[in-house]
């Protein structure tokens, strides 16, 4: 029996709190639950998704898998109207990319986490007998040079077919995936997701569209090479010195420049014209510990907006923490806790560089585009 989650993000009876690892999964490992849609995204995904049992029993299911650098994560999910209610997700921190900067390739260790994973996704995909589906892969894949081997053992062991997307098509599945929560009503927008191995930076303008919603059109985007993994690898994690942490952001900084000469974005910001979004670990989780929630729920945190100012206080709160005091915090444990302060880093320089001075949190992003992609056609 499929159960609506509750406004509180339980399960039924009550569910306890996520391990470590629900960190970059915001949705958690749930069977046969349905995402709580915020308000804002209501309007994109119709009438019926505040009303999740009109649709079928028999309507068809679709399934997405989006394997980065950090983490594993499916989604399964039956169309409702313009959109979908979530029947089936998972998501393990594999850590595919692991050691990536040092060697070029993908290490034996985490190749076996991650086929662990696939398995899981695998046995998923099956018992739900889905309809269509498509399995990507981002950086850490368009990185390696074993990439191709490791491919194949997946098709051969797992049976899944996984494809290598470009940074372009991530792009793309992002700003689709998130499209709803943009405000119709600010003409541009910088949209960025800051992953395991890279971060991507999209920068677009709304244009009218049927029924009066707007249709984003991207102008141009960026795939930075680096994210919380590879910044992590590169200058530790687990103590971060203040020199450290502002190295990071000079070098995210210095990346962000040449986009900002060519597309002139603050000018545009100076203006009033543009919002922001973003769409990664980094703001989901900053989002929950300025809340103060007790355990990660999406249902408050998607579709929820964070001041600048609450953005470099919870940043500065976190870098002044050491490792326990980070794996403490029930929004990030244990396994993410050397990562966050790459990630807050990385923020504070899109935030300087184009300084709009609020952002919407999305915990959304490549499966949700995916998803609407394959049940559009």
């Amino acid at each position: 029996m499929e159960k609506q989650l509750s406004n509180r993000g339980s399960l039924g009876g009550g569910a306890s709190p996520p391990s470590p690892h629900r960190f970059a999964e915001p949705e958690r490992d749930v069977a046969g639950a349905a995402v709580r849609l915020q308000p804002a995204a209501r309007e994109e995904f119709g009438a019926a998704a505040a009303s999740p049992f009109l649709e079928h029993r028999s309507a068809p299911q679709f399934a997405a898998l989006d394997l980065g650098t950090n983490n594993c994560r499916l989604l399964i999910a039956r169309p409702i109207g313009a959109g979908f209610r979530v029947v089936d997700a998972f998501s393990r921190i594999v850590r595919l990319g692991e050691g990536l900067s040092a060697t070029g390739a993908l290490s034996e260790a985490a190749i076996e986490r991650t086929l662990d994973a696939l398995r899981v996704c695998a046995v998923k995909i099956a018992a739900r007998r889905v309809t269509a589906g498509r399995y990507v892969a981002t950086e850490a894949c368009r990185r390696a040079a074993n990439c191709e081997g490791f491919l194949a053992r997946v098709a051969e062991e797992v049976g899944l077919e996984i494809e290598i997307i470009s940074t372009t098509e991530e792009a793309r599945l992002v700003v689709a995936g998130c499209g709803p929560l943009l405000h119709p009503r600010i003409p541009h927008a910088v949209v960025f997701d800051i992953g395991g191995g890279s971060t991507e930076i999209v920068w677009l303008r709304l244009l009218p569209g049927p029924d009066r919603r707007r249709r984003p059109e991207i102008l141009g985007s960026i795939s930075l090479p680096f994210g919380v993994v590879t910044l992590t690898d590169r200058f530790g994690g687990a103590e971060v010195s203040p020199a450290t942490y502002r190295a990071m952001i000079a070098e995210a900084a210095a990346a962000l420049a040449p986009f900002e000469r060519t597309h002139c974005i603050r000018r545009h910001v100076h203006a009033g014209r543009v919002q922001m979004l973003g769409s990664s670990g980094t703001v989901t989780t900053l989002a929950g510990i300025h809340l103060a929630l007790p355990r990660y729920i999406r249902a408050f945190v998607d579709g929820s907006m964070l001041t600048f100012e609450q953005i470099a206080a919870v940043s500065a709160h976190l870098a002044g923490l050491d490792f326990a005091g980070r794996a403490a915090n029930p929004c990030i444990g244990r396994e993410r806790a050397d990562l966050v302060l790459s990630g807050c880093a990385v923020l504070d320089a899109i935030c300087a560089t184009w300084p709009v001075g609020r952002l919407r949190v999305a915990d959304r992003g490549v499966r949700e585009g995916i998803l609407l992609d394959l049940m559009q056609g």
